[in-house]
């Protein structure tokens, strides 16, 4: 299924919510230097919707629901842009629309009861609290990895707009290393783009399985040639180690790929 006009799709258990489109802050090739003329030849054809005007990187900002196997409520990943106020405001395309999608989807946010943080840019955590300091969802506890917070600047915007709140409200579960949060749902560190990075697999027995990749990888060239650097990777080596083996491991089992900033929330993986 492709995303409908309200910005959502699914496969499976996973429905893909769109909270935001827009431009990057600097152009693609700036981002990926290390990039050939292949690989971007390559990620044009996978991914044709990022290719923006004189160079520019369009990308979507996206979060994922996963219903729970028990049928008794709702896994988000990643909790997208946030609104206007929120931390990501300097560059994302804000105000971000998960709260109205998550209703167009039929979710209620009380019916959330885990909210797993890939990891903790501004991009992928503003919709986890608002400006009063309140939970957005406010059932749910939010998992991340010990290691993400351990190395998280305490004067960076998303200390104050999402730590403290959820702690303060003993709503942050920090963990480490591969944890099984459901039946069929399990957490991978894939540290390298942050210190604690983290990635969802999520198993459809008898279907295909889907790999939430955060931002494992960010960029179709990044599936072009998975060895291809982001610029704003933290430790660029452990990045490339945690992007090869996932994605070989997905291509093993046959999983889908479900972005949080390609054009197309799901795609294969690169064939080895």
């Amino acid at each position: 299924m492709s995303p409908d006009s309200g910005g959502t799709a699914r496969r499976g258990s996973v429905t893909a919510l769109l909270d935001a489109t827009g431009m990057f802050f600097a152009p693609a090739r700036e981002a990926f230097p290390g990039a050939r003329a292949a690989d971007w030849a390559a990620a044009a054809a996978l991914d044709p919707g990022a290719v923006g005007p004189d160079g520019a990187w369009r990308l979507d900002f996206r979060c994922f629901a996963v219903a729970d196997p028990g049928g008794t409520g709702w896994i988000l990943i990643d909790a997208g842009v946030g609104p206007a106020e929120g931390p990501g405001a300097p560059w994302c395309p804000v105000p971000g629309r998960l709260p109205d999608l998550l209703t167009e989807a039929g979710i209620d946010r009380a019916d959330v009861h885990t909210v797993v943080l890939t990891h903790l840019h501004e991009d992928h955590t503003g919709w986890s609290a608002d400006a009063a300091g309140q939970p957005v969802f406010p059932q749910a506890r939010y998992v991340v990895q010990g290691a993400e917070t351990a190395a998280l600047d305490r004067g960076d915007p998303v200390w104050s707009w999402v730590v403290e709140p959820l702690r303060a409200t003993g709503q942050l579960y920090e963990i480490e290393g591969t944890h099984r949060l459901r039946p069929g749902v399990t957490l991978l560190p894939t540290p390298g783009h942050t210190p604690g990075h983290q990635s969802v697999l999520v198993e459809h027995p008898g279907g295909r399985d889907v790999l939430v990749t955060g931002d494992l990888l960010v960029h179709a060239v990044q599936l072009a040639d998975p060895a291809v650097a982001y610029a704003h990777e933290r430790d660029p080596a452990v990045a490339r180690a945690s992007r090869e083996q996932q994605l070989a491991r997905a291509a093993e089992r046959g999983a889908l790929l479900a972005t949080a900033h390609l054009t197309r929330p799901f795609v294969e993986p690169p064939t080895p």
